[in-house]
């Protein structure tokens, strides 16, 4: 163990803590880690060096119960979560908070990319390779019933399209778990949940965050993202399923939604779960024209101001799933 002697540097350079579970044996990362000494941050394992069984003993043998790295290193570190995600989520051995918090990362970084990527051009392959692995062991994580209590607690309700896009799929995937869909299908409307909004890479940010109400022209752009995700989406293999979750988010059950104005019938279930989890988080968090509302509040808001847009088998579930998770 070395210390790191450039002090003025290190007390000026931000550091940023992790669990040692987020650290796995016979893995390389490309980020030092650090533990804290005082004022001081000591570099326990260097970038590029072999995490063995040894290192973590170490920590656990002193009651270490966080460790550091650079901020300057995030990206490097973001990956290595990404790459072993599912030894994460999947271990029981690691505490379900903790594993909580790695998804909710994971999942936020992941949207983040796509959001910063060179889009407004078609999602690449490499995107869809991304999103199809995290959305594949975050719908066996779900299977946990604790799941939600857990990552809920980590939600950001400040609006922003990638905390929004990622708190969507956390519910979808919640209210899911109360159907009798494959693994393969939730993997569908996971996917379609966390792109719903994509096609808002092409509005003007200035009428995304306007304040104020929107003018005609301002409404009718927003009016057409979701034709303009299934085009951003063109060239990677999503199913159907995905492909009318982002097309048809909007649509009401009563016909007044959009882009096609389908009455209850014709929308497809999938659809109808990610457009009550996309209200919801909509409502609750802090968007430039509207202040938040309370979980209880919001629901309300969903039976009564909006009656007839959702499904109420679907709105029911979400509700029970709701105070399950002690979240109403």
């Amino acid at each position: 163990m070395t210390i790191d002697r450039d002090y003025a540097q290190a007390k000026e350079e931000l550091y940023f803590p992790i669990s040692p579970f987020m650290i796995f044996p016979e893995a390389y990362g490309d980020f030092s880690i650090y533990v804290k000494k005082g004022k001081h941050f000591v570099l326990y394992s260097r970038k590029g060096e072999l995490f063995t069984e040894r290192h973590k003993t170490i920590l656990y043998e002193n009651g270490v119960e966080e460790v550091y790295i650079r901020s300057t290193q995030r990206p490097g570190f973001d990956d290595y979560v990404e790459q072993n995600l599912a030894r994460v989520l999947l271990d029981d051995a690691i505490p379900i908070p903790v594993r909580s918090k790695v998804f909710y990362c994971a999942s936020k970084t992941l949207i983040k990319d796509i959001m910063q990527s060179k889009l407004p051009g078609p999602l690449n392959p490499e995107l869809h390779k991304r999103l199809l692995s995290v959305v594949t062991t975050s719908v066996r994580f779900f299977c946990n019933r604790n799941a939600l209590k857990a990552v809920a607690a980590l939600m950001s309700h400040d609006y922003q399209t990638f905390t929004h896009s990622s708190n969507v799929f956390i519910y979808t995937l919640s209210i899911l778990e109360t159907y009798h869909y494959a693994n393969e299908e939730k993997t569908h409307i996971g996917l379609g949940a966390l792109l719903h909004d994509v096609g808002k890479l092409q509005i003007p940010t200035t009428v995304l965050n306007k304040p104020g109400k929107l003018n005609n022209e301002e409404w009718e752009m927003i009016k057409a993202h979701p034709i303009k995700g299934v085009g951003l989406c063109s060239l990677v293999p999503l199913h159907q399923t995905a492909i009318n979750c982002i097309l048809f988010h909007h649509e009401k059950c009563d016909g007044t939604g959009y882009p096609a104005g389908l009455n209850n019938e014709d929308i497809p279930l999938a659809a109808k779960v990610v457009s009550v989890a996309d209200v919801y988080d909509a409502i609750t968090s802090r968007r430039p024209y509207a202040d938040a509302v309370t979980p209880f509040k919001a629901l309300t808001i969903m039976r009564e101001d909006m009656k007839g847009s959702f499904d109420d088998d679907v709105f029911k579930r979400f509700v029970l799933i709701l105070s399950g998770a002690n979240i109403v």
